[in-house]
């Protein structure tokens, strides 16, 4: 990123910090996956909240993905690392709506309305889960990164 030029801390390509997250979360966390970026308006003032990720391996502990809401909707992607089969998500995923569960085993995209209560849960990886989360807001707030 260039300092020097207008609009160059618009560019982020480097993981400039993790969000502010239970500690025994972000232990978790570190051991199934693998943080990319992130970006929110505390990074770049105006910015709403971006989170891209590897997921590697089912959680050990699955209480991390709680059932919670946001006041702005989310957008929640999953796909599958598989350049032949792209498709394929090579892995299951649980998403669950206000108590309603679907499992995943293909490449999706999910959207929440805002204030419906969702969650997910990692069931199965067997390739790496390219994985990222939009929330409409300038900070995550809710679920499992709450303090």
């Amino acid at each position: 990123m260039e300092q020097s030029s207008k609009y160059g801390h618009l560019i982020l390509s480097e993981l400039k910090y993790e969000p502010d997250m239970a500690p025994d979360f972000r232990e978790i966390y570190r051991r199934f996956a693998e943080r990319v970026l992130w970006i929110d308006g505390n990074l770049v003032p105006g910015a709403f909240q971006m989170n891209v990720s590897w997921y590697k391996e089912v959680p050990a502990l699955d209480p991390i993905f709680a059932e919670h809401s946001h006041a702005s909707a989310e957008i929640i992607g999953f796909f599958g690392s598989d350049p032949e089969n792209p498709r394929e998500l090579h892995g299951e995923v649980r998403v669950i709506f206000d108590g309603e569960e679907h499992t995943l085993t293909r490449s999706s995209l999910i959207f929440f309305p805002p204030n419906l209560p969702h969650a997910i849960r990692i069931l199965r990886v067997d390739r790496p889960i390219f994985h990222f989360s939009v929330v409409t807001e300038s900070e995550y707030n809710g679920g499992a990164y709450a303090k």
